[in-house]
């Protein structure tokens, strides 16, 4: 559970996963969704919902889950410290805990493992720092290879590996190629958890709420920064996120195109609450 929810020693699996498949079986456990947050907290059984479920019939699904629980209250909880099942153990120490596994990744296990030099690691929890507190985060890796005095390549495997060590989330535009020295047009932080744990003070919602749909999407599709809007899923859907007064305008004219608004217990039309995609696993 300390490999699976921590994302400590992931690396050390990846790094030796072909001899590992020989065997064993080794697969990645996502944290906690909102729905297995509600279950576990509220002593419930809301079932899993797929995306195309969602995306049909998402005015009756929220009705019944709405009528069930108080979506909206526990949203806001989950956003913050629901994410990785020790959160009950000893809740005040939380993000102390959260902030543990990350030093330890970022400064022991990456330069070990990938052969990163130690001297960079204190800018590099700057930039977890920096991508905690932006609006959904565009690198300039030109820039930041300067500013943090490393070169780009060495800043592009760096990246790769807070990624494959599950701090980071980094997505390509649709249509772009796959490599480990290729640029992410958007870097998240793995999960919103992690946000609060790194810089509690100066929280972006709009990037906490991108942070949770790219996150509970992640597990089961394939995901892609949109040339047009937020987020292309599956190769068909594209999904802009937002507050509950987000309008349609970046979407007109898009096939299979969505609005996700947060602090809404209902959606109407292509409108989807953002809690509902909690419900994906």
């Amino acid at each position: 559970l300390h490999v699976v929810f921590t994302g400590s020693s992931l690396l050390e699996i990846l790094n030796a996963k072909s001899d590992l498949s020989r065997r064993a079986i080794v697969y990645e456990m996502q944290g906690f969704s909102f729905r297995e947050y509600l279950n576990w907290n509220e002593k419930l059984s809301l079932p899993v919902l797929t995306l195309n479920n969602i995306l049909e019939n998402h005015l009756s699904l929220s009705v019944g889950i709405v009528d069930t629980v108080k979506v909206l209250k526990h949203f806001s909880d989950y956003l913050k410290h629901g994410y990785y099942p020790y959160y009950k153990e000893l809740p005040a120490l939380y993000y102390s805990k959260i902030n543990e596994v990350v030093n330890l990744i970022v400064e022991l296990e990456i330069p070990q493992l990938r052969g990163v030099d130690i001297s960079y690691t204190t800018k590099i929890k700057q930039l977890l720092y920096i991508i905690a507190e932006s609006a959904p985060f565009i690198p300039n890796v030109s820039k930041l290879s300067e500013r943090i005095g490393i070169s780009r390549n060495s800043l592009l495997a760096y990246l790769d590996a807070l990624h494959d060590s599950c701090l980071t989330m980094n997505l390509q535009k649709e249509g772009s190629g796959i490599s480990r020295l290729q640029k992410p047009d958007k870097l998240f932080l793995e999960n919103p958890n992690l946000m609060y744990a790194l810089s509690a003070s100066q929280i972006d919602i709009g990037n906490v709420r991108e942070t949770f749909f790219a996150n509970q999407l992640r597990y089961r599709h394939k995901i892609n920064a949109s040339k047009e809007s937020d987020f292309f899923i599956d190769g068909r859907y594209t999904f802009e996120v937002g507050g509950k007064n987000k309008g349609k305008q970046q979407i007109d004219g898009l096939s299979d195109a969505y609005i996700v608004a947060d602090d809404i217990e209902y959606g109407m039309d292509n409108k989807i609450p953002l809690w509902l995609f909690g419900f994906l696993y």
